[in-house]
């Protein structure tokens, strides 16, 4: 995929000049505009059904470990700035970095939240949703 995915990107740069170099209606660099754009297309067609059928079918994803992987992620602690503040989030992941400790057990060691509350905030489904923090100290009742 690499490999055709550079040509294209030479087949580009070669259509890009061909075009500049023409003069007014006559171009007399067609013929090789139209040998790149179609050799891009052909090999890039190719590609694609071959990345398919010896890479993509029959990939299944192992959900225990995605799972595991998802909970033990330290970037989940940005999702906890605005509850806990930058300071205190970025001390529970330098600490688990440091020690390979789950974040959720870092954070009741170092006595900033509970694992059972972290776990109930971190929710991977419920942090891929939109949503609007307000501060407590702003919100207004709607009329």
């Amino acid at each position: 995929m690499n490999q055709v995915a550079y040509e294209v990107i030479g087949n580009d740069l070669m259509i890009t000049m061909a075009s500049e170099a023409g003069q007014l209606q006559l171009n007399a660099f067609e013929p090789i505009i139209g040998w790149a754009l179609y050799n891009s297309a052909k090999h890039l067609t190719n590609a694609c059904k071959t990345l398919q059928v010896n890479c993509v079918e029959g990939i299944r994803a192992n959900h225990q470990v995605l799972s595991k992987r998802v909970r033990e992620s330290v970037t989940l602690v940005t999702a906890l700035n605005p509850i806990i503040g930058y300071e205190n989030a970025a001390k529970i992941a330098k600490t688990a970095l440091a020690t390979g400790k789950a974040i959720a057990e870092t954070a009741e060691e170092l006595g900033i939240m509970s694992a059972l509350e972290m776990t109930a905030l971190l929710i991977p489904e419920n942090l891929t949703q939109p949503i609007r923090l307000v501060a407590r100290s702003t919100a207004r009742p709607s009329p």
